[in-house]
């Protein structure tokens, strides 16, 4: 059992059981056999006879989707949607399209539009949640799904994403009620890998291993489960098994932010540099803007030599995240090597305020360990 809920998603088809003309029925009848080629051939003289039938518009898509051509399937919705603004069927088939080619803000960005306009649309609904919680926003998660879940407290699907985007916000015990029908299903890889995640949260790195690594003998295909348990070990020092977690999942989900993001760093620091960039490139589509992701491209750029570029990327860094630390520190670093001495030392100056203020607060914190959850590196 796939606990998301959306695993399943289905381009939708809208075949007609009366077809108008010749090219649609032999189109529909050659779509219903599997036969995509001559499926999308016979779709498209249909439209070069008639450009507005919507039936044969939605079916090419769809037909063009089960090829794995998306890019000329989103075409087609796009141009349908000129047609058709309104209808929920092109805008849906659209949001998947871009899903399945990993393009998740775009995604997102018709999702939200269809969500507005249909918000009692469930399938809709579920795959934005998805996007969201791919893209980091898990208090737009908690928002979109919290309502859902109190009406359907048993919906498997939605009880472990609105638990793992509780979870991500270090609300521990919200989240371990929500997931309440997950875990009372015994021993399982979806009840392991939430608590590997909230040990993971709470800094019991060892604890969360383990757990991960049992998820993982479970259900190696869970998502998002090689991920967890690649941070686990990376946590752990391990970061050869890491880095093949990591690719596991990748294989599995291209677009997981986290199995992304944490390779790259691990390719960097064997100095894989143009892997890393290329896989940094992907984390960005995936969270356009992403601080972290912006600082290791620019500290690749550092040690490769293109000094002025890692500049120009950390100094709209620090303006657009002025508490990131390491950004103020490289920043620091890069103006020393152009020999602009007077702005090196005020980033110093604002490096050192920063660990002053980090010092105060850590003095005035609770000594308990287990009392502090650490900042997860999967926002």
């Amino acid at each position: 059992m796939a606990p998301r809920g959306l695993a399943l998603f289905v381009l939708s088809i809208a075949l007609w059981p009366q077809a108008p003309d010749a090219a649609l029925r032999r189109a529909t009848a050659a779509h219903q056999a599997g036969d995509l080629e001559t499926a999308v051939t016979a779709y498209r003289e249909c439209l070069k006879a008639d450009p507005a039938n919507l039936t044969a518009l939605i079916n090419l898509g769809a037909a063009l989707s089960r090829q794995g051509d998306y890019s000329e399937a989103i075409k087609v919705y796009k141009s349908g949607l000129k047609r058709y603004p309104k209808n929920q069927t092109l805008s849906l088939n659209l949001a998947l399209a871009h899903y399945k080619m990993g393009s998740i803000p775009e995604a997102a960005q018709e999702l939200e539009a269809l969500h507005a306009a249909a918000p009692d649309n469930r399938q809709a609904t579920l795959l934005l949640a998805d996007c969201r919680l791919q893209m980091g926003k898990n208090a737009a998660v908690i928002e979109l799904l919290a309502p859902l879940n109190k009406r359907e407290p048993d919906d498997l699907g939605v009880s472990y994403m609105l638990g793992t985007a509780l979870l991500r916000e270090k609300r521990d015990e919200e989240g371990q009620l929500v997931l309440e029908p997950i875990f009372r299903r015994g021993d399982s890889a979806e009840a392991r890998l939430l608590m590997g995640v909230v040990k993971l949260n709470l800094a019991d790195f060892p604890g969360a291993l383990e757990e991960l690594k049992k998820a993982v003998e479970l259900n190696p295909k869970l998502p998002s489960v090689n991920a967890y348990h690649g941070l686990a070990l990376m946590e752990t020092g391990d970061t050869a098994a890491a880095a093949e977690a990591f690719r596991k999942e990748l294989a599995l989900n291209p677009t997981n932010f986290p199995a992304n993001l944490n390779l790259a760093v691990l390719l960097k620091q064997e100095q894989k540099y143009d892997e890393a960039l290329k896989i940094l490139e992907r984390a960005l589509r995936i969270r356009p803007g992403d601080f972290g992701v912006r600082y290791q491209q620019a500290v690749i750029a550092l040690v490769q030599g293109r000094t002025e570029e890692s500049r120009a990327v950390l100094e709209a860094l620090v303006k657009d995240a002025p508490e990131f630390k390491e950004a103020h520190v490289t920043l620091a670093t890069v103006y020393y090597r152009l020999k602009r001495k007077e702005d090196g030392d005020r980033e110093r100056a604002i490096v050192n305020r920063m660990n002053a203020e980090e010092q105060e607060r850590q003095a005035k914190a609770p000594t308990d360990a287990t009392r502090q959850p650490r900042q997860d590196k999967t926002p």
